[in-house]
């Protein structure tokens, strides 16, 4: 079971929320780095009134944290296993949003690792998220349980990458792209750069957020 999702530390743009309402931006860091990034970066291009969480991932690994603990990541070895891995933590994360009170939209965003657990979110409970944005990340194999209800909605989807990023294999690429043009409404975005997030595509996330939210 996936443990300690918004436990352990979670930024807040603003004070925590009291009150229901406003427009919520889940933000889910990468492997081995923190509830920090990509926070300190994208916060300042976003609205003011925009709300913006970030919680840390559960998991303690090198000098940050992760969303699955490497351990888990080698043992899931099949399709249905790494599936399996993925809604849990995306079930751990619900958890933690019901515990919160409730907003007008909430979209997410993940990056790396945790962009894998953005789009699982959106595939195991599509009614909850109005846009999501995968920076650097990919789909998991499989079908996830919300996939009917995203082929017919087909909600916002942001997907920016590096060029030359060896760190996503290929086929992984060739997947995510497959299960977005067919479950979303895409926006996608290549960038000069390795397995890394640059200025231009966090710009370019700003006005995709602004333009989903209508401010």
């Amino acid at each position: 079971m996936a443990e300690g999702v918004g436990q352990s530390g979670v930024l807040w743009s603003r004070p925590k929320p009291a009150r229901p309402g406003g427009n919520m931006l889940l933000l889910l860091h990468g492997a081995t780095s923190s509830e920090r990034d990509p926070f300190d970066r994208l916060v300042p291009r976003l609205p003011e009134d925009l709300i913006v969480s970030s919680p840390r991932g559960p998991v303690a690994e090198g000098d940050g944290y992760s969303w699955v603990s490497p351990e888990k990541r080698a043992s899931a070895t099949t399709d249905s296993e790494v599936a399996a891995v993925g809604n849990e933590i995306a079930r751990a994360v619900l958890d933690w949003l019901d515990t919160l009170p409730t907003f007008e939209t909430i979209g997410i965003l993940g990056v790396s690792q945790g962009a894998c657990v953005a789009l699982q979110l959106l595939r195991t409970a599509p009614s909850r998220f109005v846009y999501a944005i995968n920076l650097s990340g990919s789909s998991l194999p499989g079908s996830g349980e919300g996939d009917a209800e995203l082929q017919l909605s087909k909600p916002p989807v942001f997907w920016g990458r590096g060029d030359f990023d060896d760190a996503i294999p290929q086929d992984y690429i060739s997947r995510t792209g497959i299960w977005l043009r067919k479950h979303s409404t895409l926006t996608e975005r290549i960038y000069e750069m390795g397995h890394n997030v640059c200025p231009a595509e966090l710009d370019d996330v700003a006005a995709f957020v602004v333009e989903q939210i209508g401010d």
